[in-house]
């Protein structure tokens, strides 16, 4: 919940600058121009203290960036910090878990020898007035060598009328005047999904548990790629303790920073928490750049060993036993079993590159001789002539290819029948479908050509009615197809009403759960998964014209339940 919780980065500013192809990074988000510069976003004084950064006293080599907060020699009252939050807290009945890194300063600034607790309380950002509180006590004072953890729970019993609450970290002042303390990996969890230390917030995982899924594609798309080699989503920098997570600028949101807090490790929690497949995205070889598409750097083809041998540990982390390196890892960052991978995609949207027909086959072949029963995933086959490569990826037999398509509705009625006989007809025996990306995104226009820069006379910013038929239309082709589409995802799941970056989503939301809102995309979706068979079944018309007509016949065979849907 807290905003900018360690220090680690920011977003930045893009433009486009006269005479300079593409996209250009104009300035860092407090104006400076190194971009993704750690900020003291969202922090501001109480009590008259000094808040500034720090990186002489690291908490440690992954988070070296603190916020330094200096005690005025004559402060009064309280005095600390606040945090505003990501557009606010959501304060409701339940447990809160406040927890952060403090260490105290040594010399002339140590002056905090009486110090019995630090207080932490839930208030009005308009009115001051405190929801909840509590003292985290401090026995025998604050180290100043090492970093002391501190960590409690704030019951909470009262609903505030709205969510412009912060939270704040204070101090009695006579017990620190003229005292400086660092602070970092200050964090407040409300109740998670399932309970989870470090968990799924709980109206949002409940939005995806209600919808009935059966597996989860993680970490995403764009996001393993990043936007250069070193900055692409490094799977074992998301693992162990969150003070060893560096965090990275994201893809998204103009170098949204992300803490990796939701790493490889809670993906995969996620997964047997909803009891759901595991698909696991690895890094192929290809990086992003913020110029623009087409574009990227590429592992050179002598180099692309690296990149198969980071596939195969991050997969002996997931499923090596505890005599493995990585599986004994895993067993340290507390999950000894190992977890099931059946499901492996080789990078994402490759087609933007024109490398990937070297990448691909290398990869390919180096994870297929280690795990033989692994279904690999393409993410490219006849796409790159969109971005002028000319090339089609040769799909292994038992392989499986995702499609990613944001279009008009009219693309999605025309596709209820592409999956038809579409193996024998393409020549690629035994490959299966991935629908991995879909939405309807813009109104249907004459040029039958998605504009993408998002006019608002054809874009579709949230799901409207027509966007639920034809996305259904879509998946009822995918449905009586089931030998060849094995996996449909609408695409993307959520985002926050205050900076969405990509329109349109599946759910909504804001820091309060109140105005979570699952779009009709969702309830489409739902209907479609409830009711769902194993087998599918001829349909004959025996009076009247099918045209124009979409569906789908099949059975549960279990429960012996037929669904007709149309």
């Amino acid at each position: 919940m807290i905003v900018n919780r360690a220090f680690q980065g920011s977003s930045y500013n893009t433009g486009i600058l006269p005479q300079f192809p593409g996209s250009s990074i104009i300035s860092g988000e407090d104006g400076s121009l190194i971009p993704t510069a750690p900020t003291l976003l969202g922090y501001e004084s109480i009590g008259g203290a000094r808040l500034t950064l720090d990186n002489y006293h690291p908490l440690s080599d992954a988070l070296p960036t603190v916020m330094e907060v200096d005690i005025p020699s004559n402060a009064t009252g309280e005095v600390g910090f606040l945090n505003l939050g990501w557009w606010g807290f959501d304060v409701s009945p339940q447990t809160y878990t406040p927890s952060m890194y403090v260490l105290g300063a040594s010399g002339v600034r140590q002056n905090y020898g009486n110090l019995t607790g630090i207080n932490v309380s839930l208030r009005s950002n308009a009115t001051g007035e405190v929801w909840a509180t509590t003292k985290i006590p401090v026995s025998g004072g604050l180290s100043d060598f090492d970093y002391t953890y501190l960590s409690t729970a704030l019951v909470n019993n009262v609903s505030a009328p709205d969510v412009n609450n912060v939270f704040a970290v204070t101090f009695d002042a006579a017990e620190v005047n003229g005292s400086t303390f660092y602070f970092d990996l200050i964090s407040l969890f409300p109740e998670t999904f399932k309970n989870r230390p470090n968990g799924l917030r709980k109206d949002l995982a409940q939005a995806v548990y209600d919808l009935k899924p059966t597996f989860l594609r993680f970490p995403g798309g764009n996001n393993i790629e990043g936007n250069s080699v070193s900055d692409r989503w490094i799977w074992n920098n998301t693992i162990g303790p969150l003070k060893d997570r560096k965090g990275r600028a994201g893809d998204w949101g103009q170098g949204y920073y992300n803490t990796n807090g939701l790493g490889l490790l809670e993906f995969l929690q996620w997964t047997e928490d909803m009891s759901l497949e595991p698909l696991l995205a690895v890094y192929s070889g290809l990086s992003l750049d913020i110029f623009g598409y087409p574009g990227g750097t590429s592992y050179p083809e002598d180099r692309m060993g690296d990149v198969v041998q980071y596939a195969l540990d991050e997969l002996e982390y997931c499923m090596g036993n505890t005599s493995t390196y990585w599986g004994a890892r895993r067993a340290s960052d507390g999950h000894p079993e190992p977890f099931q991978i059946n499901y492996v995609e080789l990078g994402n949207e490759d087609w933007f590159s024109g490398t990937y027909p070297y990448r691909f086959p290398i990869l390919y072949n180096g994870l297929k001789a280690a795990y033989p029963n692994i279904t690999l995933i393409s993410t490219a086959y006849n796409e790159s002539f969109s971005q002028g490569y000319n090339y089609t990826i040769d799909l292994p037999e038992g392989s499986m290819w995702d499609t990613h398509n944001y279009q008009e509705p009219s693309f999605f009625l025309e596709e209820f029948n592409n999956w038809d006989n579409w193996q024998e007809l393409t020549n690629n025996p035994n490959v299966t479908i991935l629908a991995g990306e879909y939405s309807v995104y813009s109104v249907d226009n004459p040029s039958g050509i998605v504009n993408y820069s998002n006019p608002a006379s054809e874009h579709v910013p949230y799901p409207r009615l027509l966007s639920a038929i034809a996305e259904s239309v879509y998946l009822l082709g995918a449905e009586r197809n089931p030998n060849t589409v094995k996996m449909t995802t609408y695409a993307p799941s959520f985002a926050n009403l205050n900076a969405p970056n990509w329109t349109p989503n599946l759910v909504d939301f804001t820091a309060s759960p109140l105005n979570t809102t699952k779009s009709v995309s969702w309830y489409s979706q739902s209907l479609l998964a409830h009711y769902r068979g194993t087998e599918t079944l001829p349909v004959t018309n025996s009076q009247g014209d099918f045209n124009p007509l979409w569906w789908v016949a099949t059975i549960d065979t279990p429960s012996n339940a037929v669904y007709f849907k149309a």
